[in-house]
């Protein structure tokens, strides 16, 4: 199960479970039933691509947005111990 945060136009976030062997198509469906859109109205893109409704979640890679967040915290404090660490060592 991941979680997906999703944008709308007026700035709502909505933060949405699913698997990611989901399809776009069902995906849609999750996000109608909490906005109160009709899915068929709903067109979700990364970036500039539109997703197509046969495609899964994995075929786009998308994934688990807290677990990529932290990575990139660990990895942001890893880099920032180095910089302190050798500024210590060469004065």
């Amino acid at each position: 199960m991941i979680e997906i945060i999703v944008n709308d136009r007026l700035g709502r976030k909505v933060t949405i479970k699913c698997n990611p062997d989901d399809t776009i198509g069902e995906l849609k469906l999750l996000i109608a039933a909490q906005i109160g859109t009709k899915a068929e109205k709903i067109r979700l893109q990364k970036w500039y691509s539109v997703l197509k409704d046969h495609l899964t979640l994995d075929d786009y890679e998308i994934h688990d947005e807290r677990k990529e967040r932290k990575k990139r915290i660990q990895i942001n404090k890893s880099l920032k111990e180095m910089t302190t660490m050798n500024k210590e060592m060469n004065p």
